[in-house]
Parts: structure tokens; C-alpha cells; sequence
């Protein structure tokens, strides 16, 4: 498995930092959002350290599709199945760790308002 030293996710999905999990495979893992943006409001991240969803894409497309994968599974344990699925890619873009990671979020209607 590869991992970033000083990674926040790297850490938790080694066991140092506690999260709350709602699902794990051998290859991602799903725990909550600490600030959630929604009912439901999961991040799932691959076991390995990759730095954004392009990057995880080009090296590694199965391991993109287990990532998706968990969360389908979660979004139908957690709800009915309905979901809005979120990978920011770059700072400009939102993103603040740099360990790939989907927003899952569920649970009431999402709005969408474009920039």
C-alpha cells in the first residue's frame, strides 16, 4: 500500500486517526464528513495514497472503480440509493487534501447552482 507521509487520510485509513467508518473493503474505506453538506455526507478514499481522481484515473482505473463502487454500496446503506458523487481536483477546485477522495452526499434533495 502505498501512503504520504503526513497524510490526513493516509492516517486515518492506517488506524492512527479516528474517523467514523461506515464501510470498508480491502481496497477504500467510508467514514463521515466531520463538516457535513449534506444528511449524508461520506468521503471514500482508496487505501492508497493517490494525490486527486485524474491522477488515480490514469495510474490505476480499478482501483477508481472500487473507490465508486464503495460508494454505491454506502449510498444504499445509508439511504435509498440516490446520491451525488464529488472529486475536487486542485485548490482552485476545493480540494484540501491531497488524497484522492469523493464526497458522497445524500439524504435530501441537492440543489445545483452553477458558478
Amino acid at each position: 500500500m502505498s501512503t504520504a507521509e503526513g497524510c490526513l487520510f493516509c492516517r486515518i485509513v492506517a488506524g492512527e486517526l479516528a474517523a467514523d467508518i461506515v464501510a470498508t473493503t480491502d481496497a477504500a474505506i467510508a467514514f463521515r464528513d466531520i463538516n457535513p453538506q449534506a444528511p449524508v455526507h461520506v468521503l471514500v478514499v482508496p487505501r492508497e495514497h493517490h494525490v486527486d481522481v485524474a491522477q488515480l484515473a490514469a495510474s490505476d482505473p480499478a482501483l477508481l472503480a472500487a473507490v465508486i463502487g464503495l460508494a454505491g454500496q454506502v449510498a444504499g446503506s445509508e439511504g435509498d440509493g440516490q446520491f451525488r458523487l464529488v472529486f475536487n481536483t486542485g485548490p482552485e477546485a476545493g480540494q484540501s487534501v491531497f488524497h484522492v477522495h469523493a464526497h458522497l452526499l445524500a439524504g435530501a434533495r441537492l440543489g445545483w447552482t452553477p458558478a
